[in-house]
Formats: C-alpha cells, sequence, structure tokens
C-alpha cells in the first residue's frame, strides 16, 4: 500500500541522512543534478515496499521531508530521478532502490542479479544503454536509528604516539575460532569484546587495535559467483553503518566494544576506505553514489563517461567537491563522537588527497582535519601510496599525521634475508626514518613501523615461503604481490627438518625484535605473535575461511613460547626510554659526556666510517649512549661474529636478549658481565650497561 503523500512535511535540509528527533523523522539527501527524489518505506523485513513519497522541498541542492509517524527500526532507500547520459557523467535510473549514504545501519545484504546495473548488460555499448528492471528486493535497507547509549564513565585512553603499540586484527577472523568467545558472537564485534579476548590483548601489552574495514561493504558479484567473499572489507557501500555480519543483532554491541576496550586502556583505530567505492568501474552496480550524483560524487576522465582511477578499484572518490568532503568529514566525525573511536588509518590515501594536478600536501582534505576540533585530536594514520601517477608518498604527508612506513617493512627483511648494501638504510629505518619524516616538525611517532600486515604474508610465511602461493583464489596464482623479500630458511612450506624450524623461529624473534626495538610506533600483525600462517597465501582478501581465520586451537609449545617472547619484547620497550623518544637521535655527543646519543659500531666497537658504510657488511651496533644505557648488535651474516662491545672500561654490560636462544632464555635472562660477545649467525642481541 503507498501512503498518500500528505503524509510527509518539508523537514530541513540538515543534518544529511535519516535522523530521528524523539517525534518523527527526518530525511535528507545531497544531490545537485537530480530531477526528483523518492523516499521508499519498506516493511520489517525489508521485502515489501509499503510507501513512497516523494521529497518536494529542494533546498541548497539537498531533497528533504519529515515524516512524523516513522520510528527508529523504520527501512527505507531512495529512488532518484535524472538524465541518463553517461558522456555527460549522468547515471540516474530511477528503477533502481538505492543506499543512502548517510544510513548508520543497514538491514540485510545484496543479492546480486542484473537487476543491480543501471544498464542491459550484454548490450552493445552496454553502460551507455538503460535497464528498467526494479532491483529493490535485491538490495540492503537503511535504518533509521536512535543513537541514545549509556556510555556511563567511558574515558578515551588517549595513550601518547610515542607509548603507542599497534595491534592490526580482523573482527571476524580473530573471534571465529576463539575458544574464549560464545560460538554465538563469533565473528562479531560483541566477541572482540569477550572478557577472554581483552584478557589476552592486555596479557601481550598492546595498547591499540586497528581493526580491518568494518564500515558496511559488499562482496563483489565475481567472488560470489565463486563462493568466495569480500573478506577484508575494502569494498564500502556506506561510511556510517557497521557491517551487518559483525553485528550479533544491536547497533550498541560495537559501542559496548569501544567502552569495554577502553576500560582495559586499549584504544580502537578504524581501517576506513574513502578513496572508492564498491560500485567500481562504469560497468559496475548503480547501488548508492552513482544513482544519487554520478557526476559530483566521483573523479571522472576528461570523456565524463569514464572513470579517472587512482584505486585500481574501478572508481576514485572525488574530494575536490565540497559535499563529498563533507560526507567524509562527516562520517569521521560521526565515528569519534558518537561511536568513540580513538583514530583512523586510511586506506590508500594518496588518492583523498588528489586535487587538479595530483597528490597535494595542502590538499582539501588535509586543511579540513588539521582545523577541525574534533579529528585534529585523534590519530590519523596513512597508507601513504595509491595506484596513480605519482602514488608513493612515504614520508610526504602533512604534520599531524603518521604513515606506514613501506621502506621500513623492505628494509628490515631485507636486511634478516641477507641481502648486502642495506646497511646505511637499516640504520635510518631502525632509528625513525628522519630521513623520511624530520621535517616542519614532525616526530617519530611519524612512522608506523611494520614488518607484517594483512596485505602480504604473514611473519611465519615470510620465513617459510619463497613464492606466493594464491591457488585457493581461483586466479591462477596472478594475484597478490611477487616481490615479497621473504626467505623459506632452505625449505619451501611445511617441514620436519629441526634445523629448518630452528632457524625459522629466530628469524621471527629478529624480525620482531628489530620491530619493536625501533624508533617510531610498532604495527603488529594479530596472529604474528603466535606464528599464525596462511599456507603461503600473500593475497587472502577473498578468504573467509579456516585460511585467514585464526587457528587458536593449533598452538604449539613452540607457538606459545613465541607469544612469550613477544610479551618480553614489548614489556622490553616499554622499560627503555631510547625507543619511545619523542626526538631523533642526532649522532651528538651529549653534554657532560663523551658518548653520543647514538653511535653505530662495527664488531671492532669502533665507529663505524663512511667507507665502512658502503662494504657488504651484514653485522652492525648500535650504541645509546644517554642513561640507561643500550647497546644492540646485528647479526644477519652466514656466520658468527665476535663484537667488542663499546666504552668495555667504563660500563658492565649485562645481556638482556639474545634471539639466537630458544624458549625460556631468550626471555630477558641476565648472562653476567660481557666485554666481548659472539654473536651467532642470524641473530640479534640487547646489551643493558651500567656505567662504573
Amino acid at each position: 500500500m503507498i501512503t498518500p503523500r500528505s503524509r510527509i512535511q518539508p523537514g530541513l535540509p540538515f543534518p544529511l541522512g535519516s535522523t530521528w528527533d524523539g517525534k518523527g523523522v527526518n530525511f535528507a539527501l545531497f544531490s545537485a543534478h537530480a530531477e526528483r527524489v523518492e523516499l521508499c518505506i519498506f516493511d520489517a523485513r525489508g521485502r515489501r515496499e509499503l510507501a513512497r513519497h516523494q521529497l518536494l522541498e529542494y533546498t541548497d541542492q539537498v531533497w528533504h521531508g519529515y515524516l512524523s509517524d516513522a520510528r527508529p527500526g523504520t527501512l527505507y532507500g531512495y529512488r532518484v530521478y535524472g538524465p541518463y547520459d553517461p558522456a555527460s557523467g549522468h547515471r540516474f535510473n530511477h528503477h533502481k532502490l538505492l543506499v543512502d549514504p548517510y544510513a548508520k545501519e543497514l538491514h540485510g545484504g545484496l543479492r546480486w542479479s542484473d537487476a543491480n546495473y543501471g544498464y542491459r548488460i550484454g548490450a552493445r555499448n552496454a553502460d551507455l544503454s538503460f535497464d528498467r528492471r526494479d532491483n529493490a528486493s535485491g538490495m540492503p535497507k537503511g535504518v533509521v536509528v536512535d543513537t541514545a547509549f549509556t556510555w556511563g564513565d567511558d574515558r578515551r585512553p588517549n595513550v601518547p604516539w610515542q607509548q603507542t603499540i599497534i595491534y592490526e586484527l580482523h573482527v571476524r577472523g580473530y573471534t571465529q575460532l576463539h575458544p574464549g568467545v560464545p560460538p554465538p558472537l563469533r565473528g562479531t564485534f560483541a566477541g572482540l569484546s569477550s572478557p577472554g579476548v581483552i584478557a589476552y590483548l592486555v596479557d601481550l601489552g598492546i595498547t591499540a587495535i586497528e581493526l580491518l574495514p568494518i564500515h558496511a561493504f559488499v562482496d563483489d558479484r565475481f567472488l560470489v559467483e565463486r563462493r568466495l567473499r569480500n573478506y577484508w572489507g575494502y569494498n564500502s557501500l556506506a561510511f556510517f553503518a557497521p557491517e551487518p555480519r559483525y553485528l550479533n543483532g544491536s547497533l550498541s554491541e560495537f559501542k559496548t566494544m569501544v567502552k569495554l576496550l577502553h576500560d582495559a586502556g586499549i584504544e580502537v583505530i578504524l581501517d576506513v576506505v574513502y578513496n572508492h567505492t564498491a560500485e567500481g568501474n562504469h560497468l559496475g552496480p548503480t547501488l548508492s553514489l552513482r544513482g544519487i550524483d554520478n557526476r559530483s560524487y566521483y573523479r571522472a576522465m576528461d570523456d565524463a563517461r569514464f572513470y579517472d582511477d587512482s584505486t585500481g578499484c574501478g572508481n576514485t572518490l572525488d574530494l575536490r567537491h565540497p559535499r563529498v568532503l563533507q560526507l567524509v568529514m562527516d562520517s569521521l566525525r560521526y565515528w569519534v563522537e558518537e561511536m568513540h573511536v580513538d583514530g583512523f588509518r586510511f586506506d590508500l590515501a594518496v588518492s583523498i588527497a588528489r586535487e587538479k594536478n595530483g597528490y597535494a600536501r595542502d590538499a582539501a582534505f588535509f586543511k579540513a582535519v588539521a582545523q577541525d576540533p574534533v579529528l585534529s585530536r585523534v590519530k590519523m594514520i596513512a597508507e601513504p601510496w595509491d595506484l596513480g601517477m605519482g602514488g608513493y608518498q612515504v614520508g610526504n604527508f602533512p604534520p599531524g599525521w603518521s604513515e606506514w612506513n613501506g621502506r621500513y617493512r623492505d628494509t628490515v627483511r631485507r636486511f634478516w634475508k641477507g641481502t648486502d648494501g642495506v646497511l646505511p638504510e637499516l640504520a635510518s629505518r631502525l632509528a625513525g626514518s628522519s630521513d623520511l619524516f624530520a621535517w616542519d616538525g614532525r616526530r617519530p611517532r611519524s612512522s608506523i613501523n611494520l614488518v607484517t600486515v594483512h596485505d602480504g604474508f604473514t611473519l611465519a610465511d615470510l620465513v617459510s615461503y619463497n613464492h606466493k602461493h594464491n591457488d585457493a583464489n581461483l586466479e591462477g596464482n596472478r594475484d597478490g604481490a611477487d616481490d615479497n623479500e621473504s626467505w623459506n630458511c632452505g625449505v619451501e612450506g611445511p617441514t620436519d627438518d629441526p634445523d629448518v624450524l630452528t632457524l625459522r623461529e629466530r628469524q621471527k624473534r629478529n624480525l620482531l625484535a628489530s620491530l619493536f626495538l625501533s624508533l617510531g610506533v610498532p604495527l603488529l600483525l594479530a596472529g604474528d605473535e603466535f606464528g599464525n600462517s596462511q599456507g603461503g597465501n600473500n593475497n587472502a582478501y577473498c578468504q573467509d575461511s579456516e585460511i585467514s581465520w585464526l587457528d587458536w586451537n593449533a598452538r604449539t609449545e613452540r607457538d606459545l613460547a613465541l607469544t612469550s617472547f613477544v610479551q618480553m619484547i614489548v614489556r622490553m620497550r616499554k622499560e627503555m626510554p631510547v625507543f619511545r623518544s619523542d626526538a631523533y637521535f642526532r649522532g651528538a655527543p651529549l653534554a657532560n659526556s663523551n658518548r653520543k646519543d647514538i653511535s653505530w659500531l662495527r664488531d671492532t666497537g669502533s665507529e663505524m666510517t663512511p667507507y665502512d658504510w658502503h662494504q657488504p657488511l651484514r653485522a652492525i651496533g648500535v650504541y645509546f649512549g644517554a642513561r640507561p644505557l643500550l647497546a644492540m648488535l646485528f647479526n644477519a651474516a652466514d656466520i658468527d661474529v665476535g663484537f667488542t662491545l663499546p666504552d668495555a672500561a667504563k660500563v658492565e654490560w649485562t645481556l638482556a636478549l639474545d634471539t639466537s636462544l630458544d624458549g625460556a632464555q631468550a626471555t630477558g635472562a641476565s648472562f653476567g658481565r660481557c666485554t666481548e660477545y659472539k654473536l651467532r649467525t642470524r641473530s640479534l642481541a640487547v646489551f643493558a650497561g651500567r656505567a662504573l
């Protein structure tokens, strides 16, 4: 039954989206080029359209109306009328129900059919044709929400950057097999906030979790047809709504999760995807923005029929448009103010800062964030690259931003793999990458140091495979990176060879110790602390399966020993001020001392010379001269190396860590006073010093 038009009142053009005011609901939708907009109301199951209301009011390019008898829980969508003229950038098709970009909750998932496309699939010059089939039955519906929630005494942990330790995890993959999570809650926000999960995070010592995308997203049609899914979630449909599959029933579960994590002193950082949407290229479906105002929302080529795609995902949002910039800013503020998150990691961040002539450090988005009283105070992290021209911008983001340091990852991997000639860059990476970030007052926290993340090999696979093994993705092993700087330690994949297994465990400890004992902010991939493997799959984006889920029950004694090692190395970082410095080292003498703040040493104990830096050395030492004194020795050579410790006559050195030692021996036991030390092949040692 279609409700009479008289029920709808003019309402207001703000705020955008659906807003419950205690009496009724205001609906507001931006579209600069639409000719007519209809609000469609559905039954509780989202199957049957109950009413259709034309939004008669149009103010400042916003269509709006007010329903006095609408309530929280009302399901809705839009039909937007306008020209279907792809050559001019317009792709309106009122036969397609569209998701409100400001919807704060979605009901139901996308069910794929040819009706989801604005054109007739199979037609000549297909996207220039026009499809009249109705897609409403297969579309998610927006849900009117009541945002009320009792936050009580919730307080943000506000962990200083120099004390931050980030742990990247996937909501579903982390909890799906977790024995401490009740089965009904596995794979959900409620499962992630289970007492056993939070206790584990606290014991591990991390200070922030970085969640892979939790904005509502779409499983690509080609994946569904292959019985796969868009597991990682980098295919956003709605920037305000949490992914329905992560909810056990209530939107408040996300807020409860945040509150419980905050109570434990853990911050919540969201991996967000504002660079593109799930609508793909000119041959993609019409689900939301494309049908609302394609010309305003997306960057176009000179031929407006085609998209200017710097993301590799078919389209790129155009944040040069003030309403598109507003959409992103409103979304970010919503997640901070309403959902209490503590920061964001921006996927392909270069794309959202592209102006007319490419990436710009003074892009409108950066200016908007810098002056925003809310967003300028939370953690902002960039993935500093995209796939467009000039897309690699590590070190080139503005003050206030931190960046995933891909050069740290590559350099540390190459060193422990045994590549010659990397010592100069290794020194820079371990010391905070000042060559990349030390400008305009930026600090060491600008560098998010990482060895592995979701995109690529896990730590266990990094030391177990020379080549990717992505056959399960059904793309002929063509997907995923071919250059991984990995080393299988002599055997490809699983093995029973005890020597290979011993070396792999040592390499894991080397990489983890390097990560946590570097200046900058460490990021640990969930599962790396107990040797989680994906069987050599370095692009598990479509594997919502045992390939990607963490198998907590399969952990061995060796795996648990690695977890203990990580807990120890995290404690070591927290106890040693040198790794939490908020200033770069200068290599200069300290006041009232003949020691420097940092010195790089040969195995002889002498300081590295310009000549030494250009030699094919694989062993090096570093001496931190500020108290408490500290020395670290690195040996990636195939032979043992004898080191003379610095200032041996003036300093009593005590071994704090040696990664060549297995199990409990590697967890910080003291081995007495040392003046010289024979460091075994492929290992790292740390010494604490006391001036005599």
